[in-house]
């Protein structure tokens, strides 16, 4: 087996024919659709949850503390802590306005600096999702507030040190994906530069 340069890493797009695809179930959010795809001399079928996609950020204030918002999640059973996100679900608005967008509607804050920090599928196997995320710097209060409502009504907002968070999530305190990813891609740029 040879070694690869690291710089050549990376996923690689692959598109199976699709002979059939099924709306199985139609959501407020997302759908499920069942595909039946012809991948090498075989035709497989895969279900799976066909989601808009989202963006997330990970803000950081000059003290080098991290915003955590917790909110209830149904599925999980949890008041899980997060970082602020949410839907690609304006026609025609990049993930970044989506992130900026988020930031003030979830935290009231609005951020001079905003940068791409990573993209991840947050489950291939079982859907589509892909979610942007961005580091926010320079930090402000928005002009007004946003009104909540639904698992949003009681968000809990909590600055907390960058260094806290990154050891959370690897002593498994925190295990929302998206906050793992964004939190330890922004400790590690931030160590970089």
């Amino acid at each position: 087996m040879s070694e690869r340069p690291a710089t050549d890493l990376h996923d690689e797009p692959s598109e199976a024919e699709v002979v059939h695809s099924e709306l199985v179930y139609e959501g407020r959010v997302w759908d499920v659709r069942s595909d039946t795809l012809r991948y090498g001399d075989e035709e497989i079928v895969r279900q799976y949850v066909d989601h808009p996609g989202a963006a997330a950020v990970v803000a950081i204030d000059d003290d080098e503390r991290v915003l955590l918002i917790q909110q209830y999640r149904h599925p999980i059973r949890h008041r899980d802590w997060e970082i602020p996100a949410g839907l690609l679900d304006v026609v025609g608005e990049p993930p970044i306005e989506t992130a900026r967008r988020e930031l003030a509607e979830e935290a009231d804050l609005e951020a001079a600096s905003v940068e791409p920090l990573l993209s991840i599928f947050t489950t291939p196997g079982g859907n589509d999702e892909i979610v942007h995320i961005f580091l926010a710097r320079g930090l402000a209060a928005t002009s007004s507030a946003f009104a909540r409502t639904d698992e949003e009504a009681d968000i809990r907002m909590e600055w907390v040190p960058l260094q806290d968070t990154v050891d959370a999530v690897l002593s498994g305190r925190m295990r929302n994906a998206i906050l793992a990813s964004g939190i330890l891609a922004a400790a590690e740029r931030l160590r970089r530069s």
